[in-house]
């Protein structure tokens, strides 16, 4: 358990990231994402000012994707921005996206496609998280995450992390045909 903050502290700053997966009536799934950033005190920007509470950053992504999680479409908007007319000006840059899928080689293929002055830096970073989020929202649904499926593959999520390592003590327990010791301890 972390410490508990100290007492005396003002909150400055708030970012949030807002990911929701939905299912098409056609058997595609839309990723949508959304990123904001407020500040708690007015801030004097090189456009002008913008008051306490105002986002600084509103922006987001939706990616078109199939049940393999390959990118049919994607795009993107900015709502709220610091340099209107400039940081907005990315029409269509994201649909680069297109071809790319989440889970093979997904985050390189965005990094050579979008980062830097190819893109925007809020919105690339907010791309990046999204091969785990449709991950989420498939388990169990789409990517099969039970033990005893019956067939020769693991659950998905066997060797993805440390907790769920194939010689760790949470396969050991609760998928133990997907156990294997490792040399160390065998």
């Amino acid at each position: 358990m972390s410490p508990a903050p100290p007492e005396q502290r003002q909150l400055l700053h708030r970012r949030n990231l807002a990911i929701e997966v939905f299912e098409r009536a056609d058997g595609l799934f839309d990723v949508e994402a959304r990123l904001s950033d407020v500040k708690t005190r007015d801030m004097q920007l090189a456009t002008g000012l913008r008051q306490a509470g105002a986002p600084i950053h509103d922006m987001g992504l939706r990616l078109t994707i199939d049940r393999a999680l390959n990118v049919k479409a994607a795009d993107s908007f900015t709502s709220s921005m610091p340099y209107p007319g400039r940081c907005d000006a990315l029409e269509g840059v994201y649909g680069q996206l297109v071809g790319l899928n989440l889970l093979q080689g997904f985050r390189a293929g965005l990094k050579a496609k979008l980062a830097g002055v190819q893109g925007c830096t809020h919105l690339t970073e907010l791309a990046g998280v999204l091969p785990t989020a449709v991950i989420q929202a498939f388990a169990g649904y789409i990517l099969d995450t039970r033990e005893g499926s019956g067939d020769d593959q693991p659950p998905y999520q066997i060797d993805r992390c440390h907790a769920l390592r194939r010689d760790g003590a949470v396969v050991q327990t609760y998928y133990p045909r997907w156990y294997r010791p490792s040399p160390a301890s065998a």
